[in-house]
């Protein structure tokens, strides 16, 4: 069975009776060459434990289960697990793990299920959890890189530069942990059902140390960026007077000590500028802390 073939694979859905759901954002892949090239992408090997999220009906799973030891795959969707039954039955190194992402532990996950191997996280994640399984899988701390086909339009905000149109919060967070490259683009014809718009995949490489330092301790300074693109369009200047309830002047005064223009917007800033707005709010304002 070819798992890319829509033939196949409305033949493999009919048998099991699944339909497709909208609210978990199901579109199955009908391109063999997507799931060949994310998988040798990713960088698994025979050495490899590799997470995915949102399996499917098992075509990049398969090509994972080629070149890494282990996989384990998250579904939420209990009518997929029959047909995975199926379509992996004849992958040793397979393990369906039934829940949901964005409620499991995934470190204690990890630690059960792939012991003393070195971890990839690597999906086709559902379009209506991106950000947040992003989020998820960052911060469990656990994975090398972390390789997924997105939203291109998320995809190119995780990888944005500032001053551009995409760069924002989302931007920096990803960038603070994570190195990100933006690999190639995957149009809507390669799905079934076909989306409303082109997916793109990137990888993310884990940063072994944050590429800026501060003082003021990791959640002021994300508070400070949450702060700064909050009112896009606006300066910076009235952004934080927004967010830290400050008078204009007092938070120009803060942009003047860290060398920033008065009319500067927050997405111009890149991490290093931040890092240093954030030490300087923390150490000049005690009361916003």
């Amino acid at each position: 069975m070819n798992l890319c073939n829509i033939r196949d694979v409305k033949s493999l859905l009919s048998r099991h009776g699944f339909r497709f759901s909208k609210s978990m954002g199901q579109n199955f892949l009908v391109a063999d060459w997507v799931p060949r090239e994310i998988a040798a992408v990713c960088g698994a090997s025979d050495a490899h434990g590799v997470l995915e999220v949102g399996p499917g009906i098992g075509p990049l799973t398969r090509e994972l289960c080629e070149r890494a030891a282990q996989v384990v795959s998250i579904e939420l969707d209990q009518s997929l697990y029959p047909v995975l039954s199926e379509t992996l039955a004849d992958c040793p190194n397979f393990t369906l793990v039934p829940g949901d992402v964005l409620q499991l532990d995934l470190p204690a996950l990890l630690d059960q299920q792939l012991p003393g191997l070195p971890v990839l996280a690597c999906a086709n994640l559902p379009y209506n959890i991106t950000t947040p399984a992003l989020r998820a899988l960052v911060e469990a701390d656990r994975f090398e890189s972390i390789t997924v086909m997105i939203q291109k339009e998320v995809a190119q905000r995780v990888a944005a530069r500032p001053g551009t149109s995409d760069y924002g919060a989302f931007s920096v967070y990803m960038q603070y942990y994570t190195q990100p490259e933006l690999l190639f683009d995957v149009p809507p014809d390669c799905f079934l059902p076909a989306p409303k718009v082109t997916s793109a995949v990137v990888r993310c490489k884990a940063l072994t140390a944050p590429p800026v330092a501060f003082s003021c301790g990791e959640p002021f300074f994300f508070r400070t960026v949450r702060a700064a693109f909050a009112l896009r369009r606006k300066t910076l200047r009235n952004s934080l007077a927004s967010a830290f309830a400050l008078d204009r002047d007092r938070a120009a005064a803060v942009l003047e000590t860290v060398g920033l223009p008065p009319t500067v917007r927050g997405e111009e800033l890149g991490l290093p500028e931040l890092a240093a707005l954030a030490d300087c709010l923390w150490r000049e304002l005690p009361e916003v802390r």
